[in-house]
């Protein structure tokens, strides 16, 4: 049953519903028990579409061609297919969009796995990467819809922990698709993981969509969106962390594979570590939340991937022979990412809940965008991995952590109360 939450406050308080001050009233229903349980299964669609790629890229690249390419487009792609998915979904509803993303998903997951040439399978990656667009945007929509800005921080966070679980596995699965039936199977373990999540999908996902008050208009074009300070804020906030992260799933391949001489076995161990140390993060991020407030936790999140980067940036220069400065520089980075996800990600669509299909496709599309352009342009340097080393990988991720630190300290403080309550409504 749906319950009109009418009360306004004044003067940088809240609604009634945890809505910041400002925004247009929604209404709000208590969250369907089987969100819990769909909503990390969703996001890992991404994890298992990327992370247990990655041991498979050297095989690829030995048999069709450069298989970064196919990565980075499956990325471009995704954010691409928010833009059409958060509108869509708005207008006819979560749940026709997101069915629809999951079968094309399947489709071209199969397609790839039988592609005979890189032109092929990187046009189905693109496919894949639109359908994961839909997916990303109805899942992160539906958290909007069913509940409040405070709660929806702790339930992406809750998510993000499933998907951690699910991300930590599927390194070690590709690697041993590769190694012993061959790189095809990891796109038919991809089909297969859709199809199943399509018929739980199918029959217990029910409708999010929260339809706006009888005679309110809502605009929702992009000068609306972008014009919103929460959103500049919490979206750059998602947009950095994610763009350091892409650069390691993109370049670590090359870098621990061909420069350090790793089998894909034992390299699938170090994606697989990061997202053991990404878990406990999102477990962290829950606690930090609830005792010390939404902008300390954030501040202690970029405070990790700072130091995190750095020590990267210390081994390149004074240790480029070892992978132990890269490897705790990543856990750091990777302790910060799992706070700055779930905050950035729900922040984002905190003052916009009546367009949140909207306001989560362009923040979507942003992260994607950024990583895309980040990613190859790392990667033009990684041709001579023997000569330079970890280089490309790790200055990305020290932009990264920079452009977080600002954010964090400088400028969520102009937004936000030491507590997390909005200080004003922009």
């Amino acid at each position: 049953m749906y319950v009109r939450c009418a009360l306004r406050s004044i003067g940088g308080m809240t609604h009634a519903n945890g809505e910041p001050a400002g925004t247009l009233p929604t209404l709000v229903r208590k969250p369907p028990a089987i969100l819990v349980w769909l909503l990390p299964l969703l996001l890992a669609a991404q994890p298992i579409a990327t992370d247990s790629y990655l041991p498979a890229l050297p095989a690829i690249r030995a048999e069709l061609g450069n298989a970064a390419v196919s990565l980075t487009v499956f990325v471009l792609a995704m954010g691409l297919g928010q833009l059409p998915s958060g509108p869509l979904s708005d207008r006819i509803g979560r749940r026709p969009v997101l069915l629809a993303g999951l079968g094309l998903y399947a489709l071209a997951a199969f397609a790839s796995a039988f592609s005979p040439n890189m032109a092929l399978l990187i046009a189905a990656r693109a496919l894949q990467g639109l359908a994961m667009g839909a997916i990303l945007v109805c899942a992160r929509a539906a958290v909007r819809d069913a509940y409040s800005v405070v709660d929806g921080a702790h339930a992406l966070a809750r998510g993000m922990t499933g998907l951690g679980a699910i991300a930590l596995a599927t390194p070690m699965i590709g690697a041993l698709l590769v190694e012993y039936v061959g790189w095809r199977w990891v796109f038919v373990l991809m089909g297969a993981y859709a199809c199943g999540l399509l018929a739980l999908c199918s029959k217990r996902f029910a409708e999010t969509r929260v339809p706006a008050p009888p005679g309110t208009t809502v605009a929702g074009n992009v000068r609306i969106v972008f014009g919103n300070a929460a959103f500049r804020a919490w979206g750059g906030l998602a947009v950095a962390t994610y763009a350091g992260m892409f650069t390691f799933l993109l370049l670590s391949p090359v870098v621990y594979i061909s420069h350090f001489g790793l089998t894909p076995t034992e390299y699938a161990w170090i994606p697989m570590g990061g997202a053991s140390v990404y878990i406990a993060s999102t477990v962290l991020c829950r606690r930090l939340l609830r005792r010390i407030g939404l902008l300390a936790t954030v501040r202690f999140g970029s405070s990790m991937t700072l130091v995190g980067a750095l020590i990267q940036l210390a081994g390149c220069a004074w240790a480029p022979q070892s992978m132990w400065p890269l490897l705790l520089g990543h856990a750091l980075y990777s302790l910060g990412h799992g706070i700055h996800q779930p905050c950035g990600q729900s922040g984002a669509v905190s003052e916009l809940p009546q367009i949140a299909g909207r306001a989560v496709a362009w923040s979507g599309f942003s992260m994607m965008l950024v990583a895309f352009a980040v990613g190859q342009t790392a990667a033009r340097f990684m041709d001579d991995a023997a000569s330079r080393g970890a280089w490309p990988m790790v200055l990305p991720v020290v932009a990264a952590a920079v452009v977080l630190s600002i954010i964090s300290f400088l400028v969520l403080p102009r937004l936000l109360s030491p507590a997390g309550e909005p200080l004003t409504s922009k």
